[in-house]
């Protein structure tokens, strides 16, 4: 080899092993598909039993409902939407952290591999169900309506994904802000899944109660006010602390009451009132909107203090 090349090849950067774009895509696949399963972890180590069903179409007792990777029952949409949301925010988060060079590669490869588990756990779920319930109108619209909730809640894990692992500040902010309520929720099925509904400490669900206030702080001190554009995303953060656990009521209290079953035109009604009773100053919401601003702007005074008291460094013209 001539001195020329020796030269030009001591120049050249050295390319690390395995960061081909087969290798990187690969780790996405594989980051998606522990994200998907960790997302439903909760779920799985409670033993993955389809809940009992009203319109089932045989006497059963809970522990002869067969598996199911998706607890489908309108009394459990929430902890679905919980599940599966969580389960893209992982994947978005991982992919954050990580900051691979091929990012664009790495996130779609990855947001393949989460809907890969998720659709996997979705089919097997309603082949099931669909298995076990009786005939008739009542039961078409429940497993219809179910599904519907889930092809919802699929894509707001995909959103989910795909602003938790933008590059854009503003976008993952506004990610954590998506996740923060259900990802309360999901902390607290974790309990469920290894002690049972009725072992849960009170002080679990109480606990719970403040996380997506302290996550919606923290991801607004993260985020900053600077450039002014992103008050947008400190807005629409509170906003969504604001409305997502009105939501998430309404929907528990009107799907859980039987009474209602099959009522279409009384369900939304009553939807209606709870959620205007909920958004309200009765609704409680306004002590959780506080909180998250109050941690939001102390973070923000944290970091323009430590900013202060760092010494400047010196900088050099480049070469």
């Amino acid at each position: 080899m001539s001195l020329p090349d020796q030269a030009m090849e001591q120049a050249a950067p050295s390319r690390p092993p395995g960061r081909t774009p087969a290798g990187d895509a690969a780790w996405g696949w594989l980051i998606g598909i522990l994200a998907g399963l960790l997302g439903l972890g909760p779920w799985l180590v409670s033993g993955a039993q389809l809940p009992l069903q009203n319109l089932w179409g045989a006497e059963v007792v809970p522990d002869q409902m067969p598996v199911s990777l998706l607890p489908l029952s309108q009394y459990e949409l929430t902890t679905i939407v919980a599940l599966l949301t969580v389960g893209g925010a992982a994947a978005g988060l991982a992919v954050r952290i990580w900051a691979p060079a091929r990012r664009r590669l790495v996130a779609w490869c990855a947001a393949g591999g989460l809907l890969v588990v998720q659709f996997t756990a979705a089919i097997q779920s309603f082949t099931v169900l669909g298995d076990g319930l009786t005939g008739g109108t009542m039961a078409g619209l429940y497993f219809a309506g179910l599904l519907a909730g889930v092809t919802a809640s699929l894509a707001a894990a995909l959103v989910a994904h795909l602003l938790l692992c933008s590059t854009s500040r503003s976008m993952a902010a506004l990610g954590a802000g998506l996740v923060a309520v259900p990802f309360a929720g999901w902390m607290v099925e974790w309990v469920v899944g290894f002690v049972g509904h009725i072992n849960v400490p009170v002080a679990v669900p109480s606990m719970a109660h403040w996380v997506p206030a302290i996550l919606v702080g923290c991801a607004l001190a993260w985020c900053g006010l600077r450039p002014a554009r992103r008050v947008a995303v400190w807005a629409v953060n509170l906003a969504l602390l604001w409305v997502v656990p009105a939501l998430f009521i309404s929907v528990n209290y009107v799907l859980g009451t039987r009474v209602l079953a099959g009522d279409l035109q009384e369900m939304l009604l009553m939807s209606r009132q709870i959620l205007a009773a909920t958004l309200g100053p009765a609704g409680g919401a306004a002590p959780h909107v506080l909180l998250a601003l109050v941690i939001a702007l102390a973070g923000l005074g944290a970091k323009s203090i430590a900013a202060r008291r760092r010494p400047d460094v010196p900088t050099f013209p480049s070469t």
